[in-house]
């Protein structure tokens, strides 16, 4: 299943939970997409190995922080962690939007 379109992404961090809205489109082995969240817009890059997802963004709100995502797409849903610097991982959970 390809993770082409719209999705609600939710992070259950440290500081509770923290959603975003991502579009995704794909193309071969890597994907482009563009973000809204609390956070601010932005836009995202990643790779894509089979149904994983892997992409990393640099955050100034709340501090700055470098978030490493990684993530599995399974038909509508997705599941995954992001590394959240020096606060460790977090889970984090999609659905298409």
């Amino acid at each position: 299943m390809s993770a082409d379109g719209n999705w609600k992404i939710t992070m259950n961090t440290p500081m509770g939970a923290r959603t975003m809205d991502v579009s995704i489109t794909t193309s071969g082995d890597s994907f482009t997409g563009k973000v809204e969240s609390e956070m601010g817009p932005g836009e995202v890059s990643g790779k894509i190995d089979g149904d994983t997802l892997t992409w990393s963004t640099e955050i100034t709100t709340p501090m700055p922080m470098k978030l490493d995502f990684l993530a599995k797409v399974d038909g509508d849903k997705m599941s995954g962690n992001v590394k959240l610097g020096m606060f460790g991982n977090a889970a984090l959970t999609g659905e298409r939007a």
